[in-house]
């Protein structure tokens, strides 16, 4: 399935409609109500663009139209970072080989992940070489949508005829406080004291793409990999209050590593042996942490999380007073 975030079902429609963003609001609210909560909000908002004919879906080849949840994606790009591929083993003991880089156009900036043969593309790719990419698969990770390179993937280096300009580079985040917390807000910092600390969860994933696989007769099955014998990922929830409100803030694997300041490893021995894992969730009281990341509505439990995309464990006290002095003065 193809997510849109909200926002920007939003904003596609009011570009190409004549409608103001509370009367699209409205709309979709009266559709909710209409449909007596059998869909949910991005729901409405597909049915309303569909109603005013509105294409939310537009294969353009640029970064900013890449969702999660497309296939054979095609778009062109200008390379920005190039990362060291890595090996790593499966659990059946045969090996493989995950490699990454950034790159971007006029739109917006996206991480691309290779796999396997594909590495071997690596040192060739220099920063300000422009690639062409057919046949990725798009997911979103913690937040932030990525480009698998696969088998029916393909990487052509400095194509012919295909220019990019300037690139557009992420937004600094902009500094909210707890309260002022609304469903959709992305790219935001927050600041608070850790209030309490719950045991991680862990899940089983695809060894190769990292994708959570589930237990079908026994089976684990990858949509892209087939059946596979699959590794561990894991989370961590934690409470964080900043003095106006609290919220509950959700760490995936890489970023529970760097709140807790732990390896892979160390991460994973806590699913075999849970009772290890007590003395961190004391520890970790009273910590202050600074966190980037979105706010999004958990239907679930009718309530707003925090989903961290990048964290901030080592703050120093002394900085945070100087930023909130300096706002206080430029407010005056």
């Amino acid at each position: 399935m193809i997510r849109i975030p909200f926002n920007e079902m939003v904003a596609k429609i009011k570009e190409k409609t004549s409608l103001s963003e509370q009367e699209i609001l409205d709309k979709v609210n009266a559709k909710l109500t209409q449909l007596s909560g059998l869909i949910s909000k991005d729901g409405a908002a597909h049915i309303i663009a569909t109603e005013l004919g509105v294409k939310l879906i537009e294969c353009s080849g640029k970064v900013k139209d890449i969702y999660s949840g497309m296939r054979n994606c095609e778009v062109n790009g200008k390379v920005q970072q190039v990362y060291e591929a890595r090996e790593f083993k499966r659990q059946d003991g045969s090996g493989g080989k995950v490699g990454n880089f950034l790159m971007g156009d006029e739109t917006g900036v996206m991480r691309v992940v290779c796999w396997g043969n594909h590495t071997e593309i690596f040192p060739k790719l220099e920063q300000g070489a422009i690639v062409r990419i057919t046949g990725a698969i798009a997911r979103d990770n913690q937040g932030r949508i990525e480009l698998h390179i696969g088998d029916n993937s393909k990487i052509v280096i400095n194509p012919s005829g295909v220019s990019i300009g300037e690139v557009k580079q992420r937004a600094s985040a902009v500094r909210k406080e707890i309260k002022e917390l609304t469903d959709g807000d992305e790219n935001v910092e927050v600041f608070g004291t850790i209030v309490q600390v719950f045991d991680p969860k862990f899940f089983e994933v695809c060894p190769e793409c990292n994708s959570r696989v589930r237990d079908e007769s026994g089976k684990y099955n990858c949509k892209t990999h087939g059946s596979v014998t699959p590794s561990h990922s894991y989370i961590i929830n934690v409470f964080l209050d900043d003095g106006t409100e609290n919220i509950r803030c959700v760490f995936f694997s890489n970023q529970a590593e760097r709140l807790l300041n732990k390896s892979k490893e160390e991460m994973l021995a806590y699913r075999t042996a849970p009772e290890t894992f007590e003395p961190i969730k004391t520890e970790f009281l009273g910590n202050q942490v600074k966190l980037v990341g979105k706010a999004k509505k958990n239907q679930f439990f009718d309530r707003l999380e925090f989903v961290t995309q990048l964290v901030f464990p080592n703050i120093d006290p002394g900085e945070e007073l100087q930023r909130l002095k300096a706002v206080k003065d430029n407010d005056g």
